[in-house]
């Protein structure tokens, strides 16, 4: 075993320091040490995006992301897109849609969706479904997905969301 060193980021708005393996990825800190499983770990690989999460902004596949990238930046997790005990609009509309089936895709979805609205309030379809090529589903084919970010676009930016 390896010497452990001390992680510091903002993670959901906290900040947070745990200490970790070097050669932890970020999934691992996030599901094992800190107890977020909202992350999923699909393939390992950064091939089918159950992992996302947001680094300062940008969706990263964290189970390839080194965790010690993640020194002095901001995180963000499923669990951090509800505020004060409400759902996201993305979230809302995903529940409206009926854009979620076995769910396992569905976290790291969410968190790819707010990057995109965050940065094209109102994408065209095109853009919605190249924006998430990167995250693998293998129940809903996608339609509902699509109607349920385009309904959040819709919905717009609310106060904690």
């Amino acid at each position: 075993m390896s010497k452990t060193v001390e992680l510091h980021m903002n993670l959901n708005g906290e900040d947070v320091r745990v200490d970790i393996e070097p050669a932890d990825t970020l999934a691992e800190v996030l599901r094992e040490r800190l107890g977020l499983t909202g992350t999923k770990i699909g393939c390992g690989e950064g091939m089918c995006g159950a992992c996302t999460v947001l680094v300062d902004g940008t969706p990263v596949n964290s189970c390839i992301y080194a965790a010690l990238k993640a020194a002095g930046r901001h995180v963000q997790t499923v669990e951090g897109l509800s505020q004060d005990g409400k759902l996201h609009r993305l979230q809302r509309a995903f529940l409206e849609q009926g854009a979620v089936q076995c769910g396992y895709c569905t976290p790291g979805l969410l968190l790819t969706a707010a990057a995109l609205l965050r940065d094209n309030p109102h994408p065209t379809e095109p853009e919605i479904r190249a924006a998430i090529s990167g995250n693998l589903c293998r129940c809903t084919g996608y339609t509902k997905i699509v109607a349920a970010i385009q309904a959040a676009s819709r919905s717009g930016p609310r106060s904690g969301s």
